[in-house]
């Protein structure tokens, strides 16, 4: 392969919620791009397949479990990860969950589920890793979503979190600057995964209606934006929020 193919040749990736979806198409692509990647789920059970996969493509990979909530099981896994795949370069943030519910109807633990997941968890991977960030000057990307910027009825947890983690990507940007650390975000809009899969019929039909570009987002969609912002045209870039959407918050 040429350079820019493999343009992340020798660098270390860690990607959560990698088990399926998103977080599977991101790990795929970095190690096609020649990184050794860091398999992140709930288990290592649940990302063992991705790990296998990114092997089958030419990347080494290891899978490892957390619960990306847990402060001190977050910082044994990142440390767990230099010592066996020799250091780390490249973090991505997409572990997440939804616990969709009207406001009134919504009970504490799901808001707190959500939140200690998809922000908490970011900002414990974030916050395990920037040491050796700063010395590889590595990237970070966090995937967001367009609603943590335009708010969604029947999701205030999950807009809020997402709006929380646009708000962790911009100031992790400015902090980690002047070490040359890029961190940035990418919001998806709606994307065909197992997360989206459960929508109403009629609630699809409403959102395809609404997409600009006439089409459903596809998980490759926003590897590859996850791609470029790793790559060489990431280096200048810092604190920005990628949409990925086709159109759909316009």
């Amino acid at each position: 392969m040429s350079e820019i193919e493999q343009h992340l040749h020798g660098k270390v990736a860690v990607v959560t919620g990698a088990s399926r979806g998103i977080g599977r198409a991101i790990a795929l692509r970095l190690a096609a791009r020649g990184a050794a990647v860091a398999c992140v789920a709930t288990t290592a059970e649940r990302a063992g397949d991705t790990a296998q996969a990114c092997a089958q493509v030419g990347g080494r990979a290891i899978a490892y479990g957390v619960d990306v909530a847990r402060t001190d099981a977050v910082a044994e896994l990142v440390n767990q990860v230099q010592a066996e795949l020799g250091g780390l370069d490249l973090l991505v943030n997409n572990a997440g969950i939804t616990r969709d519910q009207l406001l009134l109807r919504m009970s504490e633990a799901d808001f707190d589920a959500v939140v200690n997941t998809n922000l908490k968890g970011s900002w414990n991977f974030i916050r395990a890793a920037s040491r050796s960030l700063m010395k590889s000057r590595g990237r970070i990307v966090n995937i967001a979503s367009v609603v943590g910027l335009t708010g969604n009825a029947g999701q205030a947890n999950y807009a809020a979190s997402k709006a929380g983690l646009i708000g962790l990507t911009r100031s992790v940007a400015k902090e980690l600057a002047s070490r040359q650390v890029c961190c940035n975000a990418v919001a998806p809009g709606y994307i065909d995964t197992d997360m989206t899969a459960a929508i109403d019929p009629k609630a699809r039909e409403a959102l395809l209606g609404a997409i600009p570009l006439g089409r459903t987002g596809v998980a490759d969609d926003v590897a590859l934006a996850v791609d470029f912002l790793a790559g060489p045209g990431g280096a200048y870039i810092t604190g920005q929020v990628l949409v990925v959407d086709g159109g759909l918050s316009l």
